[in-house]
């Protein structure tokens, strides 16, 4: 039977509040919020955006929180007053959530306070309007709100002063609203979320998802696991944050139209703290990439955990390593599923069946997916053989906004997306990535992309050149490596790191330097990463 994808976010949300009220939907630090309270409170939020802002149906609404009950809150919220999500990432830097911010064209940001200092010191070069401002236990107890935001603030001093000009603590919101939101009729085909990538190359774009982009691929995600995706019974581990396409998709709408419950993880580099919540819990599924896996087994208590409830995990954002993959499942007695997909995508596109999972593969594409592989003209390739990924399905995003350009040297008039991954589909249909995007860095799953830093870097003004690169670390992942030439003998690494970091989000920031008389070009001048890059690992095998 075909699956209907033309519904919209609010409409799925709406439907399973209905039918799942008293469930659980989501926790965190010891706070549940059921799907009754997750419909009261979020239909409170909308009911603030409609009748206490200036903002309409369409309008942008940037969140830039962890993984805290808020964030659900907040989302929901602006999806059912008829608003597009601007995720973004809270350890932007304030010159990347400037940029962001003014691209979407946001007109209100909800913030998190221990990271809003950034986002304050440029809301006045931006259209924002209205700043909802949240305290880490907004949404607990009052005993323990008071308690824990006191703590949080005076005591651990973890939120830095800042100020915004039209600011509005969110539990104040929730309680303006004096009646219920009103119900907004938004169309499949319209943008649900904003979710910023790097594309294959350059700076952020925002690729736009609509709602049927969404419900699609949460259809797809559950189909695909329906022999292990059990209404109303499963509890996922949510460590990975959910302003990223993966989680977000995972948590806050597979596991939501489902009417399962997650455990939300604030700060899943705390591992101490992210295996103590773990012992509370009878989780079933666990969502996870390489290097977190990595992190979790080399930790005494967490090897001592009860994964008697664990039923599946689940890896994405990066490849997977077949130790890590073989570590994990002997230790956890679960199967360890690896797909494979882009934010261009919402995202999935490939999937390792439970039953049949191929290691070094990311499994076969979901349903109503295509996929076939092209050489340098455009041509397709046969099975077997080497070429560009390209995809096509109803996941596959509406475009870039506001860059038809970009959205055209990716997605054709037929609705191929270029991947810009080379991939190898195998006689069995089962998808191989062979080799990354030409130059992006993968650190811990975060996208790195090296015009970005280079162009930070060269504006230093004792750089004449710089050019980055990925090293693989021998974790899975990659350190960013920058080789800079410059004018300035005395330049030394943590000048250029500190310049860094004044502008880039830390997994950006070059881990490795290395200074240079020049760099290898081209006969018309373009550096020549990949030779930098190949020098790197044959220096590694000498």
């Amino acid at each position: 039977m075909p699956l209907n994808y033309n519904r919209t976010i609010a409409d799925v949300f709406a439907e399973s509040c209905r039918e799942f009220a008293s469930a659980p939907a989501f926790t965190c630090m010891g706070r549940t919020l059921s799907y009754a309270d997750l419909d009261r409170l979020s239909g409170a939020f909308a009911a603030y955006l409609q009748q206490h802002t200036s903002l309409k149906p369409g309008d942008r609404v940037a969140v830039q929180l962890p993984n805290i009950l808020q964030y659900p809150v907040a989302v929901f919220g602006i999806l059912r007053a008829g608003m597009v999500v601007v995720n973004t990432n809270p350890l932007y830097t304030a010159h990347e959530i400037k940029h962001q911010l003014n691209d979407s064209g946001a007109k209100a940001l909800v913030v998190l306070a221990n990271i809003a200092k950034n986002a304050a010191a440029v809301i006045a070069e931006t259209n924002v309007e209205q700043v909802i401002v949240t305290e880490l236990a907004d949404l607990h107890t009052p005993f323990k709100r008071v308690l824990l935001n006191f703590a949080v603030k005076y005591v651990k001093k973890m939120v830095p002063p800042f100020q915004f000009p039209h600011q509005v603590p969110f539990n104040e919101a929730l309680a303006k609203a004096s009646v219920s939101f009103t119900p907004v009729t938004r169309d499949h085909e319209d943008i649900a979320v904003l979710q910023y990538t790097g594309g294959t190359t350059g700076v952020a774009k925002g690729a736009m998802l609509s709602n049927r982009n969404l419900v699609a691929n949460m259809l797809q995600v559950n189909d695909h696991m329906k022999t292990v995706f059990r209404p109303q019974q499963e509890f996922y581990v949510a460590p990975l944050p959910l302003y990223h396409i993966y989680s977000f998709t995972i948590h806050c709408t597979s596991a939501m139209a489902l009417g399962n419950h997650s455990l939300l993880i604030p700060n899943p580099r705390d591992i101490p703290g992210f295996v103590k919540a773990l012992k509370q819990v009878p989780f079933t599924f666990f969502v996870g990439l390489n290097t977190l896996f990595n992190a979790l087994l080399r930790n005494p208590d967490f090897q001592k955990l009860d994964f008697s409830h664990l039923r599946l995990s689940s890896s994405g954002g990066m490849a997977l390593t077949t130790e890590t993959a073989h570590h994990w499942v002997e230790l956890t007695k679960a199967p360890l599923t690896e797909g494979y997909g882009l934010t261009e995508t919402s995202p999935v596109l490939c999937i390792n069946p439970v039953d049949n999972v191929q290691l070094g593969t990311v499994g076969i594409p979901v349903m109503d997916t295509e996929c076939k592989v092209i050489d340098e003209h455009g041509n397709s390739l046969p099975t077997g053989e080497a070429g560009e990924l390209c995809v096509r399905g109803p996941q596959v995003m509406k475009g870039y906004w506001q860059r038809p350009d970009a959205t055209a040297e990716v997605l054709d008039a037929d609705g191929w997306f270029k991947t810009g991954d080379i991939a190898i589909i195998q006689a069995d249909g089962f998808v191989k990535i062979v080799d990354r995007k030409k130059d992006m860095i993968n650190v811990s799953g975060f996208k790195v992309f090296p015009n970005e830093v280079e162009d930070v870097l060269c504006s230093h003004p004792d750089i004449i050149e710089a050019a980055v690169v990925g090293i693989p670390d021998g974790d899975g992942s990659e350190q960013v490596k920058a080789f800079i030439v410059t004018s300035n003998p005395e330049l030394s690494l943590e000048q250029v790191r500190k310049y860094a970091k004044e502008q880039l989000t830390p997994y950006k920031v070059p881990h490795l330097v290395e200074f240079r008389k020049e760099l290898p070009k081209t006969n018309v001048g373009k550096i020549l990463r990949r030779e930098l890059r190949d020098q790197e690992v044959a220096a590694k095998k000498a």
